[in-house]
This record gives C-alpha cells, structure tokens and sequence, in this order.
C-alpha cells in the first residue's frame, strides 16, 4: 500500500467517523457524550441573599445523598450530575434559572427553598412536565392543582394544626400574639395559624408584620409587651427569628415563644445564644429526635460539611433519596412517570434507608410523617414529644 493511499483511506474513515457523530448529534443521539451516563438534576436554590442560611444546608443534605448514591452505582446505573445554581434568594433569578436548565432537558428539579421563589418556578417546571421537589412551607405550593410539584418538609395546613392543639392542651392559653414576616411563606403561615386559632377559640390580641431581612426588632417587641399575650407565635426567617429573640429577651417580654420549625433551628439557637432557651414548637424534622437514622445522619453531615444542619439539610438528602426510590421503583427514568407515581406513594426506611422516616406523598404532592414538639434548653433543642402522621 502506497503512503498517500494510507493517507486516503485514514481521510475517509475520519470523514465517516465525523459524519456519524454529527448525525447522532443531530437525531438526538448520545453519540461519544460522556452525559449518556449521568442523569441531569439541577439544585436551584438560595446561595445568597436572604435564603442562604436555609439554601446551604439544603445543598449540602443534596450533596450528601448523592455522593452516596454515585459512590454505589448511581441510579439505574447512571451517576447523578446535580449543580447548584444560586437563586439569589430572589423569585425573578429563581425563574431565570430554571428557564436556564430546561434546555437540557433536566429530569427532575430540585429547590427552591423559599415559597415565593417556588410559586414562581413551579408553573414553569409544570408547563415542560418536569417534577420538582422543593423546600417552600407556603399552603398554596400545593394548592394550585400543579402535579408536578412535591414537598419535602410539611406545608402549613399540616404543621399549624399541630402548632394550634399544643398551644391550646399543653400552653392552656386563651390569648395569643402572632409575629410574622411579610413574604409568602410568612402570610401564609399567618394565614393559616390564624384560622386554627379561630377554631379553637383562642383570642389574637397582636397580629404583627415584619420585613425580611429586617435587624431592628425593638419597636414590634414593645407592641407584643402591650397586647400582653399569654403566648407568642413566631413565624419568620432564621436570621430575623435569632434578632427577634434577642431583643425579647433585652426588654423581658412576658409570655411563652411558640414557632415552628424554623425558630427552632440550630442556626438560630447559634445566632441567638441564651435568649433561644426556653423556645418551643413544633419541629418537622430534626437529627436530635429520638430516630437513630436521623442522629446518624446529623453525624455523617457535621463530619462532611463541619457544621450541624438543620431540618433544610434533612429536606435536600430525603428529595434526592425519594427520587430514587420512584425511579426504581418504575425502572425507568420517565419525568412525567415520576410524577404519577409519587402521588400516593410511601416510602419506608425498610424499602429506602435515605428516606430516613414512614414518608407518604398525597395527590397534591403534600408530604406526611410523623414531627415532634421541641423545646430549647441550655443552647441545644430537645424533642419532647413524638407527634404522628396527621393521616392517622
């Protein structure tokens, strides 16, 4: 064989190569793309801003699930490619990167976090039939009929209920003062605690709006010392929760500090030292309840990360563990499958140890297991009291 037929034949083999590629390319093919064994889960979430407290500790429960998942195989035998891309704690950025990641066709979203930023996304991932589990507590998430949309922590017509029969049974009190910030997770949590309130005869004799990100706290404090209520109920972001007890605790207000999750959260019980002891409240999900998996994974997630999570930590590795568990169970990665499969479904820690706890998705994709009342005590939360599954 003469050197310029060699040449030639290695020419047109190149050519033929090349030909193939870009026709896959152009038929949707996967070709030689590396992405052919991965399965694309976009996080969009709060990085910065406002929401990056709750933002990062649900990243990093994300983060926590998938390295252990890829560590065994993946899913189906695809690893999962999960970036993280930063809302900004802002619904317009939040929409912006959603529109962002649908052109590559993602087949599952995870977050936002904050309520406001997914009732923006959510009608977008509903409109492409991508499933999204997200962090946001607001009642309306699950309200509109989107069937792409699953929680992973309560939604407020769960946990205010819950809220409502302990400061009725447990407080006694015939009063109450509600502190709330003005976004949708905080009227509607508001909203929603008020209507309990109503229904159990029990008299809200302040009813205060605050701002997020706000620092001064002094002048709401002196209104709530004037309503002089035999309880007060907290429903604010993090940062805002650990403000607000600090100045309470400066001008001695009176009354028993209810909330919710958040104002029991270790980043506040950290912001706010002292003045977080004595808070109680309902905790939707906690590593110091009295679960071995859920003290094992506050394990595994300070020894990774170096700082103890939060219930967003536990709400990220649960979203990436429900997903798996649907997928094999369907044995197949179908987006609009996924959906129709999670409405209805329970997870056991038997059948998926990552899920952690009995979880059970209904048809609106509202999420329900057992929580626990809490209490703050010498700068560490402590559960109280198992309570079970609303269903039950």
């Amino acid at each position: 064989m003469t050197t310029s037929t060699h040449f030639a034949r290695k020419s047109a083999l190149r050519r033929r190569l090349l030909g193939g590629m870009l026709l896959a390319s152009l038929i949707g093919l996967p070709a030689m793309s590396a992405s052919a064994q991965e399965i694309f889960i976009p996080n969009i979430v709060e990085l910065s801003g406002a929401g990056a407290v709750s933002g990062t500790n649900w990243r990093d429960g994300i983060i926590l699930a998938v390295e252990e998942i890829n560590a065994k195989g993946g899913i189906l035998g695809k690893k999962l490619n999960v970036p993280h891309l930063d809302t900004q704690s802002d619904a317009s950025v939040a929409r912006a990167q959603v529109q962002k990641v649908m052109d590559d066709k993602p087949y599952v979203i995870l977050g936002p976090v904050f309520s406001g930023s997914v009732l923006v996304t959510m009608a977008l991932a509903q409109q492409n039939e991508i499933p999204e589990f997200v962090g946001g507590e607001a009642s309306a998430i699950t309200q509109r009929g989107n069937k792409f949309v699953f929680r992973t922590a309560f939604g407020q017509q769960f946990s205010m209920p819950k809220i409502a029969n302990y400061i009725r049974d447990g407080l006694k009190a015939q009063t109450v003062a509600v502190l709330w910030v003005n976004n949708d997770f905080g009227k509607g949590g508001r909203d929603n605690f008020v209507k309990e309130m109503a229904s159990r005869n029990i008299k809200v004799v302040a009813d205060i709006s605050t701002e997020s990100g706000q620092v001064d706290f002094a002048a709401d404090v002196v209104k709530l010392k004037a309503a002089n209520a035999d309880a007060v109920f907290v429903y604010t972001n993090e940062e805002e929760s650990a403000r607000f007890l600090k100045e309470a605790r400066k001008q001695s207000l009176k009354g028993s500090l209810i909330g919710e999750t958040t104002l029991l959260s270790q980043k506040v019980i950290e912001l706010a030292g002292d003045a977080a002891n004595g808070v109680k409240g309902h905790v939707g999900l906690t590593s110091d309840a009295p679960i071995p998996a859920l003290n094992a994974f506050g394990e595994k997630f300070k020894k990774r990360f170096n700082y103890a999570n939060d219930h967003n930590g536990i709400k990220g590795y649960i979203a990436v563990y429900a997903i798996k568990h649907a997928t094999e169970k369907l044995g197949k990665f179908d987006s609009k499958a996924l959906a129709d499969a999670m409405h209805g479904l329970t997870i056991t820690p038997e059948q998926e140890p990552g899920i952690l706890m009995n979880s059970t998705w209904d048809a609106n994709g509202d999420i329900d297991r057992a929580s626990f009342l809490g209490e703050v005590v010498g700068g560490k939360q402590k559960v109280v009291e198992v309570l079970p599954k609303l269903g039950k």
